[in-house]
């Protein structure tokens, strides 16, 4: 049994599209009241409130406040669900010595969704698109498509952009196809988005797109236009909206353009091999404390821009999952333990002295020289295709590697 999350974009009438903002408003409250009573026990008696507590003041709160009788129960219990996830989430950082973040009040602007833990959604006959309904607002069209037959477990109602959206999460059987039998690794990167080592020795880099580069011009300009507007004024909101628009097409693009690549990837190869990527630590900030400043700051900030410009944590993502959905295998290799971008595929000799720069890889040991972005992508698959081993299979020791383009 899969759980995947499917969207759809819904499309209320006027009045149901006021009801809903109403309904998102008063969650907004409930979430708010329910931090302030926590905060306020704490500092006055010292005591802890916990999720059970405050739920079963729903009932309170229904009677004295009838507004709050047209949301359902479990829609209520979910909001507190929410801040309580916040608060563990909170100690849990504590516990690992990460920065805390305490939770935070919500503005209206901040507070964009609600849950539905029992939602009454109806599929139309071809199981494309559907309709939705919630109490108060009543039938709304949602447009989308749900690619596995499941049970709804649960599912989120939020308002962005001007647009309501609708999330179900589903659990149910992946589809499966038919398996390829190819096998690959992928190593993900700046200058080439990726790079796909086949077990037949081919070898495809995909370019990177650079969208932040490629807007960067008009995005300065947008901030600029809204720099220069009075704060809460209406040529000041006109201008936001400017910039917010353009800031979804970039990432609409983005996301397009991985759906399609990582669909293409799933469908192609029975087994995928990638590097275990730690993205928050690839981009941590290099500026250091007063103390111990950091070096090469502003070059590192450029580059932390061109990695999270990529987004590799939802690419890969959307390849590990359609991997399992078209019943295809996806393994991530050790990176500690195999360091494949310092270890030679030909001797193994392994040391950082073997990349010359961030593009070249030549092995000190034995003068193998190739391109870092490949001899990481020959080490991946040596580990994936001997089930650990790290001894290079025979077609690349066979013959030399294709060249790259």
């Amino acid at each position: 049994m899969a759980l995947r999350k499917y969207t759809y974009k819904l499309y209320p009438k006027q009045k149901q599209s006021e009801a809903l903002l109403e309904q998102l408003r008063l969650h907004q409250q409930l979430y708010n009241a329910a931090l302030q009573e926590r905060i306020d026990a704490y500092r006055k008696c010292g005591k802890t409130i916990t999720y059970n507590e405050q739920q079963a003041s729903l009932t309170t709160i229904r009677s004295e406040m009838p507004e709050y009788k047209a949301l359902p129960c479990t829609s209520k219990r979910m909001t507190l669900r929410r801040l309580d996830k916040a608060f563990k989430a909170f100690f849990r950082r504590i516990k690992n010595g990460e920065s805390p973040g305490f939770p935070r009040f919500k503005s209206i602007n901040r507070f964009s969704s609600f849950e539905l833990l029992e939602p009454r959604f109806t599929h139309t006959d071809s199981g494309k698109h559907g309709r939705l309904f919630v109490a108060g607002v009543g039938h709304i069209k949602a447009r989308g498509q749900c690619r596995i037959n499941g049970k709804i477990k649960t599912s989120q109602i939020q308002y962005k952009h001007g647009h309501w959206w609708l999330s179900l999460a589903v659990e149910g059987d992946a589809v499966r196809r038919a398996s390829a039998s190819r096998a690959c690794a992928i190593d993900w990167g700046v200058a080439h988005l990726l790079t796909i080592v086949e077990d037949d020795g081919r070898i495809e880099q995909i370019p990177n797109q650079r969208y932040y580069q490629s807007g960067k011009e008009k995005q300065e300009r947008l901030q600029r236009s809204v720099s220069a507007k009075k704060r809460g004024s209406n040529g000041w909101k006109k201008a936001c909206q400017k910039l917010s628009a353009f800031k979804r097409k970039q990432a609409n693009q983005r996301k397009d353009a991985q759906h399609k690549l990582s669909n293409m990837i799933a469908g192609r190869y029975a087994l995928i091999a990638m590097e275990s990527l730690q993205i928050k630590n690839m981009s941590r900030s290099s500026r250091g404390t007063l103390e111990a400043p950091g070096k090469n700051v502003k070059q590192k900030s450029g580059l932390n821009r061109e990695i999270l410009d990529t987004a590799p944590a939802s690419l890969i993502s959307m390849i590990r999952y359609k991997a399992e959905e078209a019943g295809n295998e996806f393994v991530e290799t050790p990176t500690k333990k195999l360091k494949p971008s310092q270890r030679c595929p030909k001797c193994l000799h392994t040391t950082k002295e073997n990349r010359k720069s961030q593009a070249d890889f030549t092995c000190v040991a034995c003068d193998y020289r190739e391109n870092a972005d490949v001899v990481s992508g020959i080490n991946s698959l040596s580990w994936a295709l001997g089930l650990g081993q790290e001894r290079v299979p025979e077609v690349y020791t066979s013959k030399p590697l294709l060249s790259v383009a």
